[in-house]
């Protein structure tokens, strides 16, 4: 098992190299206040000293240890390939192949390329440095130093520092498989410890978190922290290990890191004899080494399958972006071909790509033929817009000078026309909204069906330009269609429609049953000849001279049946008046009589009647128009009106030119999937070598 760490680092070699943070692989996050001392637990686990030193905020970027360990057999050939002489040397990910024996040099450069990147101040960054360091006294670790947490910004700090170093902890430390390493100081309250705060919202089970307790000797005296590292103050699941950090004087008067681990060790001999073997640098190092390998182990088999599926992904995205192209015509016809076939199966259903979010293509054609446009025509009232007046007016326009005895057949073609002249703006709204579907389904097979289209925008414009002239050309043809198919209703009033005839024999059955009803419930003192007659007219002799002979005069007669008087001239000429008989008398609000009603009922009747036969004749022709002027003339006409616009010798390398950032994108692309293959086969082999 004690190659896993390896096979890990070189997992983390293979995604450095295409600079990317896909997989979230196993490794040892350093969490702690500042001046809690991470950088001496870290100098120490190294043995070298490799971090820049000094006040305040010092690590000011996430630096990545890869400690690799290497046996003098191991070290004298890589030694030989590399052409380094010395048994411990490093590399950073930045300077490329550049080896560092000199750990000064190596110090510098962290300083160098941390200032690089987050300036000379006090500020931080999110780029980490990656620092590989081979030695025959390490053991495989990977190790994360963040920044110490602060609470105040300092000097130049931003005013948000605090928050700044909380977010980049609270990154890293979230990756589940990483393992927490939380700092804290034995001089102070561990009970405080903002260490282990922060790795308690991440890791509130304790699973990952193994907590070090720096500066033992530096208790007050009288105290010890016996009980802090016996887990009697706060308990920790991975446990709890005490270290003795160099002191300032010791770095400052060059005290080698392996001295300072003899003197570690002499002090907790004597300090906590009980503990001394569950304490220290070395403890330390096998521990992480211990844990890490074990977590590695549990993570492995969720690698894999993450690698595998990021693959997949990053393969399909190169397959979109395609191959540099050889033969432009024949790309060219191709792209065109597929563009006119997943346009034609947008509309069909049979898209590769389905929309799960909203309705699309046909779907929403037939949306708009039978939900909108549908409830739209029922929602138009037969008799919107026609008050009574209205129709008494038109029944007694059409008769003339004469009054009539039955009711003018015109009045009702009159106003019938009027109400399914109605129609025709729902109608021709239901082309606009098919026409507006049909724009976007050329956007929808930009984005999700011909993705090759990206490469090349100027090929992508010229498709939309053409396809949305197509469209625009068809519009006026099938808005004249539709307002043809209104006309041709307008045309003709077919009243002997079988439909309107059954209609008007179920109705003059029913005035004919009413007549008899109310000439069943008569006094018997009254003739039935008389009160037929009566029925008939409607009115009384005084009523036909004035209401029922086609004048509006009895109209006018104030007082009359509730009616609203109205400023008339008087009825006969006095002094001071003039008649003048060119005055048309305005219609008002009265109570009808009974033969006014009966004519007013039997046009309405009729109207609605007629209506409905129309509404449903629209209702039915409109959708079939729509799909033979515009749907199926584009599906059929446009593979051609593309090559006919488009596939031209003098188009082809214009047309063909990719977008400036494509080719760069298909390198990382490809990159990127070498990348996994690579990790991939490195998982495999730790199968094949049995160490999973």
């Amino acid at each position: 098992m004690e190659a896993l760490i390896p096979v890990i680092n070189k997992l983390q070699d293979v995604f450095n190299t295409v600079g990317a943070d896909v997989i979230q692989l196993p490794q040892i996050v350093v969490v702690g206040t500042q001046s809690s001392g991470k950088s001496s637990v870290l100098e120490s686990l190294v043995g070298r000293d490799v971090l820049p030193r000094g006040t305040g905020i010092v690590t000011r970027r996430p630096l990545i240890f890869q400690l690799v360990h290497i046996d003098p057999e191991d070290r004298r050939k890589t030694s030989e390939e590399n052409g380094v002489d010395g048994e411990e040397w490093g590399k950073f990910l930045h300077t490329k192949n550049k080896i560092y024996t000199n750990f000064e040099e190596i110090r510098q450069e962290i300083e160098a390329e941390t200032e690089r990147i987050s300036g000379i101040n006090k500020g931080i960054s999110d780029e980490p440095i990656h620092l590989k360091v081979f030695s025959p006294h390490v053991v495989n670790l990977t190790l994360v130093d963040l920044p110490g947490i602060t609470k105040l910004p300092v000097g130049d700090q931003p005013k948000d520092i605090e928050i700044q170093i909380r977010e980049l902890i609270v990154r890293y430390i979230s990756n589940p498989n990483s393992i927490i390493l939380a700092v804290t100081a034995a001089n102070t309250d561990m009970a405080t410890s903002e260490a282990l705060k922060v790795a308690r919202e991440v890791d509130p089970d304790g699973r990952r978190t193994l907590a070090v307790i720096t500066k033992l000797d530096l208790m007050d005296a009288g105290t010890d922290a016996m009980d802090i590292l016996t887990g009697r103050v706060i308990p920790v699941k991975l446990g709890i290990i005490g270290l003795v950090n160099r002191s300032q004087l010791d770095i400052n008067q060059r005290k080698s890191v392996a001295d300072s681990i003899r003197d570690e060790y002499a002090f907790l001999q004597k300090k906590y004899p009980s503990l001394a073997n569950r304490s220290g640098t070395k403890y330390l190092a096998r521990t992480l080494n211990r844990l890490l390998m074990h977590h590695i182990r549990d993570c492995l088999p969720e690698l894999k399958t993450r690698i595998n599926v990021l693959a997949a992904q990053y393969q399909s995205l190169l397959n979109s972006y395609g191959e540099p192209v050889d033969d432009k015509s024949a790309t060219l016809l191709q792209l065109i071909t597929k563009f006119a076939a997943e346009y034609c199966h947008t509309i069909e259903g049979t898209a590769k790509y389905i929309e799960t979010a909203e309705l699309c293509g046909g779907a929403r054609i037939c949306y708009i033929f039978h939900e909108t446009f549908g409830r739209t025509l029922e929602s138009v009232d037969p008799l919107g817009g026609l008050t009574t007046i209205d129709v008494l007016t038109a029944i007694r326009n059409a008769t003339g000078p004469r009054p009539a005895l039955f009711v003018p057949e015109v009045s009702f073609e009159l106003l019938v026309k009027r109400q399914v002249k109605r129609l025709e703006e729902p109608s021709l709204r239901c082309v606009e909204l098919v026409h507006e579907e049909m724009q976007r389904i050329i956007q929808h097979c930009s984005n999700y069906s011909t993705q090759e289209l990206l490469r090349f925008p100027k090929l992508h414009d010229a498709i939309v330009e053409v396809v949305t002239s197509l469209l625009r050309k068809r519009l006026p043809v099938t808005n004249e269609m539709v307002h043809n198919l209104v006309a041709i209703e307008l045309a003709y009033i077919n009243t002997k429609h079988p439909d309107f005839a059954d209609a008007c024999g179920l109705m003059n059955h029913n005035i004919e049953e009413q007549r008899r009803n109310r000439m069943r419930d008569l006094p018997s003192s009254v003739p039935r000849d008389k009160a037929a007659a009566g029925g008939a007219q409607g009115t009384s002799s005084n009523e036909q001279i004035d209401g029922g002979t086609g004048n509006w005069r009895g109209m006018l007669k104030k007082g009359e049946d509730g009616m609203v008087p109205q400023n008339t001239l008087p009825s006969s000429p006095q002094k001071g008046y003039a008649v003048n008989l060119l005055d048309v008398p305005v219609p008002v609000s009265r109570k009808l009589s009974a033969r006014e009603q009966r004519d007013c009922e039997v046009i309405e009747r009729l109207i609605k009647s007629y209506f409905l036969i129309v509404r449903k004749n629209i209702q039915d022709s409109v959708p079939k128009a729509v799909m033979h002027f515009l749907v199926n003339h584009v599906k059929d006409c446009l593979q051609s009106e593309l090559v006919g616009q488009l596939y031209k010798a003098g188009l082809l390398d214009d047309l063909l030119t990719e977008s400036e950032d494509m080719a760069q994108r298909r390198n990382e692309a490809a990159d990127m999937l070498q990348a996994l293959q690579k990790a991939s086969q490195v998982i495999a082999e730790i199968r094949e070598t049995h160490l999973w």
